[in-house]
């Protein structure tokens, strides 16, 4: 890699632009935290606090203006803005990084996948769950042949949240691309896409739960892949006792895994992988286990080590594209894929059938 690192401008400093994108980037080899734009005076202090080298701007534009001075731009904005604020920096002619969910239809996504291709630049998408833990470890069994055919692939992203927490992930306005049917079923989705491949029919249930929400904090997605899959997919904010993450069901075996990667919990600490032992890695008590004939809860089966989550993983292949012609760790094809089968999704809840793709 090239000695002079990549300079970063990463819009937005919430939730992801402040725990995931910006530590990521900052401890990465080969790119530099150079611009944060946020608008919110708060949001600013702390971007100062967190990175004192940084330039700190209050629009979008006050970056683009400065983009020959800049390699690539992170758009960790609110959802609506994902693609005007891509469209711009590609016209610009900067490397795009957008988090996901990239676009609200996958017609969106595929425009900016033409746009980048036109100009010749990088734009990825940050699917940073394809490097949680558990995620890693059953791509290692399912490389492995452990499990047999898979028959049936369950995935949970659940939380008890029963009190509204407000802003735009819980707004109303189909503008606003809010719920947990785009937010955590993004990851579910594209978990499912990576490891059993195309879908042909989708049905899906989105419901409002708690008082006063305005969109889905309860939704189920149940997919039925080409290679004869099936998975079911949960997405909740309302869930009292939390099921396991994974549950896998193939003609050998089962792999059963409790427990949420600890990499988000951990940035949230901030704590940072370049200074953090062990980063990624969890106690031998949450790891899985692999067997048939028994439930895990009662000593069924093997235990499976827990391979280390490694979200420093994405930015890192990111340098790699930039600098050394690497291959896009996410792209908006992959994107647009997992787009599809979210309105496919959201079509089936609101008229209860189920949708052929």
């Amino acid at each position: 890699m090239s000695a002079t690192p990549l300079r970063v401008g990463l819009i937005g400093y919430g939730l992801a632009g402040s725990v995931f994108h910006a530590p990521l980037i900052a401890t990465t080899e080969g790119l530099a935290l150079d611009t944060v734009v946020t608008s919110n005076p708060e949001r600013q202090k702390q971007a100062r606090a967190e990175h004192p080298d940084v330039t700190v701007t209050a629009t979008p534009d006050e970056l683009l203006a400065r983009a020959a001075d800049l390699d690539l731009v992170v758009i960790a904005s609110p959802n609506k803005t994902h693609v005007p604020l891509a469209t711009a920096a590609l016209k610009a002619g900067l490397p795009v990084v957008v988090d996901k969910p990239i676009a609200g239809t996958a017609a969106e996504a595929r425009e900016l996948a033409a746009l980048a291709e036109e100009r010749g630049l990088l734009l990825s998408v940050f699917q940073n769950r394809r490097w949680d833990n558990d995620f890693l470890t059953l791509r290692g069994l399912l490389a492995k042949g452990e499990l047999g055919d898979v028959w049936r692939f369950e995935s949970r992203f659940e939380r008890w949240r029963p009190e509204l927490k407000g802003g735009w992930r819980e707004s109303g306005d189909p503008a606003e691309i809010g719920g947990l049917l785009y937010d955590l079923g993004s990851h579910v989705v594209d978990q499912a896409l990576v490891l059993f491949g195309p879908v042909t029919q989708v049905y899906a249930e989105a419901v409002v739960r708690r008082a006063g929400a305005e969109t889905d904090d309860d939704t189920f997605i149940a997919l039925t892949h080409a290679s004869g899959v099936r998975s079911h997919l949960y997405a909740s904010a309302t869930t009292a006792q939390l099921g396991p993450r994974f549950r896998v069901l193939g003609s050998k075996a089962g792999y059963v895994k409790y427990g949420l990667d600890p990499q988000e919990s951990a940035l949230r600490e901030g704590q940072r992988p370049d200074t953090t032992a062990g980063w990624g890695t969890e106690p031998e008590s949450l790891w899985g286990r692999v067997g048939s004939g028994e439930s895990p809860l009662t000593g069924g089966g093997r235990v499976e080590p827990t391979l280390p989550g490694d979200y420093p993983a994405y930015y890192a292949a990111v340098a790699k594209a930039l600098l050394d012609d690497g291959p896009n760790p996410v792209t908006a094809l992959e994107a647009a894929s997992a787009l599809e089968v979210l309105e496919a999704a959201g079509r089936s809840a609101r008229d209860g059938v189920a949708v052929k793709l």
